[in-house]
């Protein structure tokens, strides 16, 4: 089985050696759309600017101050928040 495996990536690189740039480039990204797919579609996506509100942006310093002090949550009290711990 490994043997024809070999022999088929070396028929598709075979192929691929005889391709012109632009259809290259066109089996490229339908074979990274085949390998990763959601990956593939994350970076294509448009990205979303939310806007931050002042009261946002001050939620957040302060959440960055105190991970800074060493005063997170534990991951045990934010599961029983969830109704996910014991």
């Amino acid at each position: 089985m490994e043997a024809n495996l070999n022999q088929e990536r070396q028929q598709a690189h075979a192929f691929l050696d005889m391709l012109p740039p632009a259809k290259l480039a066109a089996v490229r990204s339908l074979l990274e759309v085949m390998a990763e797919p959601l990956a593939r579609s994350l970076a294509l996506a448009p990205v979303e600017e939310e806007e931050i509100t002042p009261e946002t942006a001050a939620a957040l310093d302060r959440s960055r101050a105190s991970l800074a002090r060493g005063e997170g949550i534990p991951h045990k009290e934010v599961l029983r928040e969830f109704g996910l711990g014991q």
